[in-house]
């Protein structure tokens, strides 16, 4: 079965670019440019495997409406946005949305990016497949198919930045780096991230990893210097 993607743009020609990109790539792309259309959608169709979705749209707020596409589908949510919306793409991080992409973009990039999330979300299947990746307190960061597997053997899914900087803490445990190491060594041409963006990306791993998220254990902050990942970790084999 195909996955199927939900695009809510009022743009018509970045909706076309979007579609062709995915369908290109096998995916069933649908698309709707208002966020009304796109809720009466989603109550009746909460199938979608992704959804892409325009911060600005002719009749409503984006960061309200992914607040209640929240509602109806825990399909993964990667936020369009214009250049120069930082302070957006941070609330909406804030909000549950799992990755963004700055326009101008490549389609490139969007099968990327899609092929990322939606395999994040996937449940882990049962194999005797050794993986590689870090171990640490019980929890395991597959690094074949970027999962993270709790001490209860349940899939806890991540954003692109959220693995990204969890990866670059199991690589640099024991160690203080500050924000502005964390941004070279979390930085890829399929990753954008930004300053401020980190100290939300370590919110939301500690909600994620640490019993007290209030109280971190795991990831402890420094201070004026930086963060801590203050855990033993292994590089190994499941």
């Amino acid at each position: 079965m195909l996955s199927k993607v939900l695009i809510i743009d009022d743009d018509i020609q970045i909706c076309e670019l979007l579609t062709d990109a995915l369908e290109e790539y096998g995916y069933a792309a649908q698309a709707v440019q208002t966020g009304k259309a796109a809720l009466t959608l989603l109550q009746n169709a909460t199938n979608f495997s992704l959804i892409f979705l325009d911060l600005i749209l002719p009749d409503s707020n984006g960061l309200m409406l992914l607040h209640e596409i929240k509602q109806f589908t825990s399909a993964p949510v990667i936020m369009l946005s214009g250049l120069g919306s930082e302070s957006d793409i941070v609330v909406g991080l804030e909000m549950g949305a799992d990755d963004y992409i700055t326009k101008p973009f490549y389609p490139r990039e969007v099968i990327a990016r899609a092929k990322a999330a939606i395999r994040r979300t996937q449940p882990v299947p049962v194999s005797q497949h050794k993986h590689h990746g870090f171990s640490f307190n019980q929890w395991f960061l597959d690094t074949d198919n970027h999962k993270l597997i709790s001490p209860q053997k349940q899939n806890i899914a991540l954003t692109g930045g959220e693995y990204a900087l969890l990866y670059t803490l199991c690589s640099h445990a024991q160690r203080v780096l500050s924000r502005q190491q964390l941004l070279e060594l979390t930085h890829s041409e399929n990753l954008d991230i930004f300053d401020r963006t980190i100290d939300v990306l370590i919110m939301r791993l500690r909600k994620k990893i640490e019993p007290n998220a209030k109280v971190p254990c795991f990831i402890q902050t420094v201070r004026g210097t930086g963060y801590l990942f203050a855990c033993d970790v292994t590089s190994s084999q499941e």
